[in-house]
């Protein structure tokens, strides 16, 4: 698919690797719709962007939410052909801490934002795609899931993360195939230690040591270089039902 008709649809949007890729689609002639909570940085981006993109403060978990996302930027950019779910939450907590128990509620969350909600953008997404024009290699769409290394290695504490990111890999192939009749590619990352809002706290010395980790190159990934896969997916219609491990040769271990 060419970058400079792609209409993105960008979960996340507003910030780390959603933000990225926004900026690079917009870089590139496409659009993008930042899809987030965070008002303040969304419609910052989208108004810096100038035409480029627009903003919705969306929950992804609620199906009306979604819809009225969709409509908004089918109505202003005409169509949708392109979903990168990048919304996300990683929340640590052992099953059993020092506290007790891990409450259900606070699994239950993890798993309803990283998986459920991306499901639910997906299915949501699928059916406007559907009745798309396809190009002239009958493509309607493409689909860009994000995962985590943690879906592989999952760390003490990440028990609701990295179950919920293994369901999103477990989404791809199926999605794939029963995408492939309505000219629909699906993919996944599973993106390692990059640097995101989720490392923000951490002071520099931590972001170095946690970078050195990392066998090549030894340092955190950056943001754009994840929205520079997105952007190869997008372009390449071979890519599909299949997920892509981009961490620098990571392997996590046990915490």
């Amino acid at each position: 698919m060419n970058i400079k008709e792609t209409i993105a649809f960008v979960t996340g949007g507003a910030s780390g690797l959603g933000e990225a890729t926004v900026r690079s689609i917009a870089a590139q002639g496409g659009k993008a719709a930042i899809i987030d909570l965070d008002a303040d940085r969304g419609q910052k981006l989208a108004a810096e962007l100038q035409g480029q993109a627009i903003f919705v403060k969306t929950d992804i978990t609620d199906e009306a939410s979604v819809s009225e996302a969709l409509s908004q930027t089918i109505k202003a950019f005409g169509k949708v052909n392109a979903v990168v779910n990048c919304a996300g939450i990683a929340p640590p907590g052992k099953v059993l801490g020092k506290n007790g128990v891990l409450p259900l509620a606070a699994f239950e969350t993890v798993v309803k934002v990283n998986l459920i909600g991306t499901f639910n953008v997906v299915r949501l997404a699928a059916e406007k795609m559907a009745g798309n024009t396809p190009n002239d290699l009958g493509e309607r769409g493409v689909i860009i899931n994000t995962a985590s290394v943690a879906a592989y290695e999952g760390q003490i504490g990440q028990a609701a993360y990295g179950s919920s990111k293994g369901g999103v890999l477990g989404l791809t192939l199926p999605l794939a195939r029963e995408m492939a009749v309505h000219g629909i590619r699906v993919m996944t990352i599973a993106p390692g230690l990059f640097e995101t809002p989720m490392f923000d706290s951490l002071p520099e010395k931590a972001k170095e040591t946690l970078g050195a980790l990392v066998p090549f190159p030894s340092r955190l990934g950056r943001p754009s270089e994840f929205a520079q896969l997105a952007q190869q997916i997008i372009e390449n219609p071979m890519l599909n039902g299949s997920t892509i491990r981009l961490d620098g040769a990571i392997r996590m271990q046990p915490k």
